[in-house]
């Protein structure tokens, strides 16, 4: 009984030897979107304030887990007068929805399930998911890399606000396209 013991201690002190908590480095990641105009072109975007951490195994090089949270006012689409619009209540209300998070809860081969909460509402999405790469940087820092994508629709957030164009179609499409870019920093 007590080998057995001794063998579970093992593996879980192993796992924990190369597991390892990487911080998003924000400075070299993006959170960014896009979404359709007119039904003609895209307009594309991102958010400049955001943070998050994930949990990386170096023995496998599989992600454990991931949460990340990003600041709504921090909407940038290259143009002043549709980020206020973005920022109001008939888009993102960032007056009562400050925050935007995300939780992976599996990561299994190359997808992440988990819950992306968007103007108080939680859904589950499913992402696409890459290591892009693993490095240790010139001042002795481990550095992995990861890119997220998939897409929402934002009507399930209540993200509602459009107009009817005369030739038929809307303003702005229902799907939103996501492309997230981390890299993470081991944390010591």
């Amino acid at each position: 009984m007590n080998l057995v013991k001794l063998g579970l201690v093992s593996i879980l002190a192993a796992g924990a030897l190369f597991a390892g908590t990487y911080k998003v480095d924000t400075s070299h990641s993006h959170v960014g979107f896009k979404v359709k105009h007119l039904m003609i072109s895209s307009v594309r975007g991102n958010f400049e304030k955001f943070d998050g951490s994930f949990e990386y195994d170096e023995k496998t090089g599989i992600i454990k887990s991931l949460e990340g949270n990003v600041v709504v006012a921090s909407i940038n689409t290259d143009n002043e007068k549709r980020d206020g619009h973005l920022k109001s209540a008939d888009f993102f209300d960032a007056a009562k929805h400050p925050n935007l998070t995300f939780k992976v809860e599996k990561v299994e081969g190359e997808k992440a399930y988990g819950k992306l909460t968007m103007r108080g509402v939680t859904k589950d999405v499913v992402f696409d998911i890459e290591k892009t790469g693993e490095v240790i940087d010139p001042w002795g820092n481990k550095r992995v890399g990861l890119e997220l994508e998939g897409k929402v629709n934002r009507l399930d957030y209540g993200l509602n606000w459009n107009k009817a164009l005369e030739a038929g179609g809307v303003v702005v499409g229902e799907e939103v396209k996501i492309n997230v870019e981390l890299e993470g920093i081991a944390q010591k």
